[in-house]
This record gives C-alpha cells, structure tokens and sequence, in this order.
C-alpha cells in the first residue's frame, strides 16, 4: 500500500517507520526534513492512506490552509482538544472528512520504543468497522493492531491522559511517594471515564488500551512530555520556562484549558484536571494537593 504520513516529529517518524515493515511509505512536514522519501504536501495528499500527526491545537488551522480531501483513508494520530474551542479533533476534521473516511488511533506507544520495533498494541478506532480493518492489516509484525467503534472514548482518554500525566508527574516531582502516585492515576482513570461517559464514549474503552492502557504509560514515565512538564511544574518553573526546555509540543497543555472550559460549561467534577489547570496558572503545587486531599 502506498502510506503518506503527515508530520515528521519523533511520532510521526516511528509511524512511518513502523509502516514501512509492509508498505511503501512517504513522509511530509511543514519544515521540509532530509529525510527518504520526503516529499511535498501535493504529492503526500495524492496517497490513498494517510496518517496525520499534526498536533490537536495546530489541526484546525493546518486543515483550513493546507488539506484537500480526494477520497483518502485518514488515520489520525494526534491526541487532545482544541483548547480555544473545547471541540474534540473527530469534530474538527467533520468538516474536511467523511466520517466512513476516518479513523482515529489510540493505545500506549512511546514513539522511541516504536521506532526499536519492541512490541506495542494499538487501536484503531473508526465507526467505519471495514475502514478500521483496513488500517489495521497495514501495521507491522510488532504491532498488534485491535479495531474499535467508540471515537469518542478514544479520543477522550488519549486526550485525558496527557493531563493526569502531568499530575503525576508534579507527584514524582515533589517526591510524594508510590501510594501517592497510584492513587493519582486510579482516580485520573476515574476522572476520565466520567468526563467521556457524559460525551458518550462507552465505559469499556477506559479499561483497555486506548484508556487504562495508555494512562498507565504515559503517567509513569520520564519519557512522556507531559509527565515532563509535571515535573518542571513540581520545580517551581513557569509554564514558558518548561516548554522551551522540552522542545516539543505537549498536548497536554491546551488540553487542560480544553477540559477547564468544558467542565465550568457542563458542571463536570474533575479536581485533577482543576487543579493541574490552576498550577499551570501559577497556584503552588503544595497549596493543589492540599485541596486535592481535602476535596
């Protein structure tokens, strides 16, 4: 099959790393890269597959100006919600896509392990159950690929989970201890279910791959952005300050503004989502899990 992976960051590199095992794949990015087969934005599009890593609060924009849609299969593989509207990316790419066009993929997958080929299981997630089938057969003998019908609990956990990483990665910063950290994480799942149930998503999606799954990874190591930003958070640096360390997007961030908003909206009870809000704002992590204890 002929693949064209869209963002050449470290995730959209071991993507089209990963599919190239059984596919001839061709990357593009905004910044054009030296890289084998890099090619333009006209040529990419022309790709029956397309896999697009472009990050939540760029595709909006990266759609309006750049995207048009000839009858591609479309897996998108970005995580979050669009901070400045609360609308989910299976909202925003509505209006360019067919919903029968596009998948969405979710599941625990550090780009670094991916791009080692260690064995890693993901999900594709489409109410194109055929679309779904598709995608899945294009991975590699590493991946083991799972299909599912439920978009909204895909993209809700693997939007989520980017915020409780960065609570849990304030917990390891301020070294508050391994009883500390699976509280956090047990109570983040628990936080991201209610959230996704009142959107829709099915409650079986937060216990697998895509939900407990990829909360379990991303909360719980050095090598997640966001649990990264958690722990310069913990080390009383400013929001800037840490982002020009990371040098990388962390989605996490706009998501967090995303959930502020959409919980004040519907009257959502999400303490940690507040309170990784509120810390991102400039409130000190110790006075946060003050209220967090006591709430």
């Amino acid at each position: 099959m002929s693949i064209g992976v869209i963002g050449a960051g470290k995730w959209g590199s071991a993507l089209a790393f990963a599919l190239s095992e059984k596919n001839e794949v061709f990357i593009h990015s905004r910044t054009p890269r030296d890289l084998e087969n890099f090619v333009s934005l006209e040529e990419i599009l022309q790709c029956e597959y397309l896999v697009i890593t472009v990050p939540a609060q760029q595709v909006s924009s990266w759609l309006k100006e750049h995207f048009v849609f000839s009858a591609q299969k479309i897996l998108v593989a970005s995580k979050g919600i669009e901070a400045s509207s609360g609308r989910f990316l299976n909202e925003i790419y509505d209006a360019y896509v067919p919903k029968e066009n596009i998948a969405f993929l979710s599941g625990p997958s550090f780009a670094v392990e991916v791009q080692q080929s260690l064995p890693t299981a993901l999900v594709v997630n489409s109410s194109n159950e055929e679309l779904s089938n598709s995608f899945a057969k294009l991975f590699p003998s590493f991946i083991k690929a799972y299909t599912s019908t439920d978009v909204i609990g895909a993209e809700v956990s693997g939007a989520y989970k980017n915020v409780i990483a960065i609570a849990a990665g304030i917990c390891e910063g301020l070294a508050l201890g391994k009883n500390a950290a699976a509280a956090l994480i047990s109570r983040g799942l628990v936080e991201m279910e209610r959230f996704g149930v009142h959107h829709g998503a099915r409650v079986d999606t937060f216990v697998g791959l895509g939900g407990a799954g990829d909360l379990f990874l991303t909360a719980s190591s050095s090598m997640s952005r966001n649990f990264r930003v958690g722990l310069g958070i913990a080390q009383g640096k400013s929001q800037a300050e840490i982002l020009e360390e990371l040098g990388e997007v962390a989605e996490g961030i706009g998501t967090t503004y995303a959930l502020h908003e959409l919980s004040s909206t519907n009257k959502l009870y999400l303490p940690i989502a507040k309170e990784v809000y509120e810390m991102l704002e400039g409130k000190s992590p110790q006075e946060s899990l003050r209220d967090l204890l006591s709430s």
